[in-house]
């Protein structure tokens, strides 16, 4: 692993400092590219305006029309920690700008399949329902919303992936990332899309005189389920981003959130007064996510929609039960996918420039999450295939893929679809990650298709593993208040975690729990404990390492551990 340091811009990490800020955040934040303390500022009123996304005035109109005329609004949710979120607050939103008919109706992974298909519209009218709301999805829906149109259904799609080649007919389309759109943020997340709707709706029912008789609606209270989303589908935190993530925590910090996310929080052993982005991605967002890939994403969405803090503890305690089910299915599987995937080539040469793998046994619920370790350790795109289980679909693969920088998965796999016409039956997603559909018989053609888009786009550069890391840690800050202060701060996607990295001596190392790598360590002529989660290879007396910082408590104490990430060995 080549491990680089960020470039710090002396003038901005000074004028950070004298503007107030930590010299150490100063150095952190300016080699992110922040160049002053007004860019840091978290206030609601420096979000970008709901009127530079395109169709949120339109959909605002169609909405406030719909309310007016008492119309059943249904929402179409996806089953990932995002696509939940999004619904909650689309649920929790519409019924406090008034709308006293809404509901919501969440796709079954195995049986119906991602987004709004020709069955959910059936569905949705068979509900009564007046007006489709998708959320988290849809831009790819073509036959989807037609179905949903020739019901008589009016359709409005919120959504943030790419588009494909042909938009579907809604009557509006609010996505950041259609033709046309010059909304600054086009990372926001699908449940940050549905906010802005919110706030586009509340401006027009207030332009109406809906609220002269009673209070406007604070809509800032959907902020703690608007953060957690954002983080939890690893878009970039670009500033508009880290706002919405910034309230959203202080919200939580200060006990202001939905019973269910303070259950999931108890659930997973964490303090809402002490919440960080890591507890969204590593705590909150898998136990959601865990819903969708093995159950019911329903009971997902209703933990983040009940108000009753009982109701809320025992779903938690069920999301908490299937996430623990789903890591013993994972690890099964990961175990098997990677010796498939390590198969591919003889030790000692290079792997493949692309790796899929497929078993029959294989659960489709994991495939994106095991796609994601193999991914980690090969330093490939990867595509692990599972059987599908929805009934007459038997013949058909469910992919789920993850990508490395320099490689757009979406993009690859459109070119398959253009060099091998017919393999791929549906295909979607991002630069980072995507899914897709194939015929089991097509499998060879779409491994082949892909290694030959790889092998093209791919150079050495790209295919080398560098992890950027911020330097050396000044021995003055391995403090535990200056950990706590590093967490309390919005990190994620795009705006890196700190990393720090030097030449440290370690001392003595044993394993435990039989994966993972525990280290005694000097820093700087210090002692520190560390460990490396995953890693079972011993290290050299004096090695380069990457590391974050922790504060871990033994006996009442606390103490800094440094969390290796990487070695340049």
């Amino acid at each position: 692993m080549n491990l680089l340091t960020r470039d710090v811009p002396p003038r901005s990490a000074w004028a950070l400092e004298q503007a107030g800020i930590h010299p150490l955040l100063a150095r952190l934040y300016a080699a992110r590219g922040v160049q002053s303390k007004a860019e840091l500022d978290d206030a609601l009123n420096l979000l970008l305006p709901p009127t530079d996304m395109l169709g949120t005035t339109e959909a605002a109109r169609l909405l406030a029309d719909a309310m007016a005329a008492n119309k059943r609004l249904c929402i179409v949710a996806d089953y990932d920690c995002d696509g939940a979120t999004a619904c909650a607050v689309a649920v929790r939103g519409l019924r406090m700008l008034g709308a006293l008919n809404v509901s919501y109706l969440v796709p079954d992974r195995v049986i119906d399949g991602y987004g709004l298909t020709p069955t959910i519209a059936e569905r949705v009218h068979a509900q009564g329902a007046g007006v489709l709301i998708t959320v988290d999805n849809g831009i790819a829906s073509v036959a989807g919303v037609q179905a949903a149109q020739a019901l008589g259904l009016q359709v409005l799609v919120t959504d943030h992936h790419l588009p494909g080649s042909e938009l579907p007919t809604a009557e509006v389309i609010v996505n950041p990332n259609q033709p046309g759109c010059g909304f600054a943020s086009k990372s926001i997340a699908g449940v940050g899309v549905m906010f802005y709707v919110l706030l586009a709706l509340r401006a027009e029912l207030r332009q109406r005189g809906m609220f002269d008789a009673w209070p406007q609606p604070r809509l800032d209270a959907l902020l703690p389920l608007v953060a957690l989303g954002t983080v939890a589908d690893v878009v970039r935190l670009d500033p508009n981003n880290r706002r919405l993530v910034a309230q959203g925590l202080r919200r939580i910090r200060a006990g202001a959130l939905p019973p269910g996310m303070a259950a999931l929080m108890r659930a997973a052993s964490r303090e809402t007064a002490k919440a960080t982005t890591f507890d969204f991605g590593f705590a909150l967002g898998p136990r959601i996510n865990a819903a969708g890939r093995l159950a019911d994403m329903t009971l997902g969405i209703e933990c983040l929609l009940t108000d009753d803090a009982g109701r809320a503890d025992e779903l938690a305690k069920q999301l908490d039960a299937i996430n623990r089910e789903r890591r013993v299915i994972e690890g099964d599987m990961r175990e098997m996918a990677m010796e498939m995937a390590e198969s591919l080539f003889d030790e000692g040469d290079e792997p493949p420039p692309a790796i899929c793998v497929f078993d029959p046994d294989f659960h489709e619920g994991v495939v994106g999450i095991v796609a994601s370790r193999i991914k980690d350790k090969l330093h490939r795109p990867t595509f692990v295939f599972a059987a599908s289980s929805a009934p007459g679909k038997e013949h058909e693969l469910k992919g789920s893929g993850r990508s490395i920088a320099g490689f757009h998965l979406r993009d690859a796999l459109d070119l398959v679809a253009k060099r091998a016409p017919g393999v791929l039956l549906r295909f979607g997603g991002h630069a980072m990650a995507a899914g897709c559909t194939i015929a089991e018989e097509h499998l060879d053609v779409f491994e082949e298709t892909l290694n030959q888009v790889a092998l093209e786009w791919l150079d050495a550069a790209t295919l080398q593993r560098r992890l950027e890391t911020d330097g050396p840690l000044p021995a003055e800050y391995r403090r535990v208040d200056l950990v706590e202060m590093l967490h309390h701060e919005v990190w994620g996607q795009g705006f890196a975690p700190p990393v720090f990295c030097e030449e440290i001596e370690v001392v003595s190392q044993r394993l435990v729990g039989e994966k993972h790598l525990s280290l005694k360590m000097k820093h700087q002529g210090q002692p520190v404990d560390g460990i490396w989660f995953g890693r079972t290879e011993p290290l050299p007396a004096k090695v380069k390492l990457a590391y974050r910082l922790d504060a871990d408590e033994w006996q009442g104490q606390k103490r800094v551990r440094f969390l290796v990430e990487g070695a340049e060995l």
